[in-house]
């Protein structure tokens, strides 16, 4: 995702996201329909990801902009 895109766009992957998720948990599919929902599901959690890191540019570019505010970075989770 890039900096111009629709906002809703995070919105629906996120709920597609959480869909796949939900039918994978189930377990009551096929090998085959389970490797295409990780794999879907992977894309998706790739795109919601990009989306936050955008935001997240964009909120400290912001703060960066405007002198009066105390930047704070977000933490990032620990990598493993």
């Amino acid at each position: 995702m890039t900096k111009d895109t629709d906002p809703h766009d995070f919105e629906k992957a996120l709920a597609e996201l959480e869909a796949v998720v939900e039918r994978l948990e189930q377990g009551d599919v096929s090998l085959e329909s389970s490797l295409k929902d990780f794999e879907r599901g992977v894309k998706l959690a790739r795109t919601c990801q990009s989306a936050l890191n955008d935001a997240q540019q964009r909120v400290e570019k912001l703060i960066e902009e405007n002198g009066q505010l105390s930047f704070e970075p977000f933490s990032k989770p620990d990598e493993k």
